[in-house]
């Protein structure tokens, strides 16, 4: 990409910092050269080989940061989509097992053993099957199992 076409581009995008008016044209860098009458011709050369260079980085520089922002956005977007892709599978992956424990509930309650707590055989509290009603374990063994997690 040409400088000139560079300088368009970032000035078609947003400004450069430098109004079009200010920008200076051959005939303008020759009255300019003019006034710096204590500087000699080789050293002004230098001076404006390494602004033109300075010039033609920054203008490189702006136009990538602009054409590089809707990049960054797709990626912000894409991780953001990767978090709540995994949030939404950890979310899957609890509801599948709340429900498998309520669909056992469901069965335990046809085949008459609803309400008997699969370690110790013994019945479990009617409290805690108000609360947890798909409960596998009372109370005391739920706790124990807890403690051994």
């Amino acid at each position: 990409m040409s400088l000139d076409s560079a300088a368009r581009a970032v000035s078609a995008v947003g400004p450069v910092g430098v109004p079009e008016a200010c920008r200076r044209d051959e005939a303008a860098r020759g009255r300019v050269a003019d006034a710096n009458a204590g500087l000699g011709t080789a050293e002004l050369a230098a001076l404006r080989e390494n602004l033109d260079e300075q010039r033609a980085f920054r203008l490189d520089q702006l136009v990538r940061l602009w054409h590089g922002v809707p990049a960054r956005a797709r990626r912000a977007r894409e991780q953001a989509a990767v978090a709540q892709l995994e949030v939404h599978t950890k979310l899957c992956a609890s509801a599948r097992m709340v429900l498998a424990d309520i669909e056992a509930a469901i069965e335990r309650m046809e085949q008459g053993t609803y309400g008997i707590c699969e370690h110790c055989r013994r019945p479990t509290e009617p409290a805690r099957l108000h609360v947890v009603p798909q409960a596998r374990y009372c109370g005391r063994c739920h706790q124990a199992r807890e403690v051994r997690s």
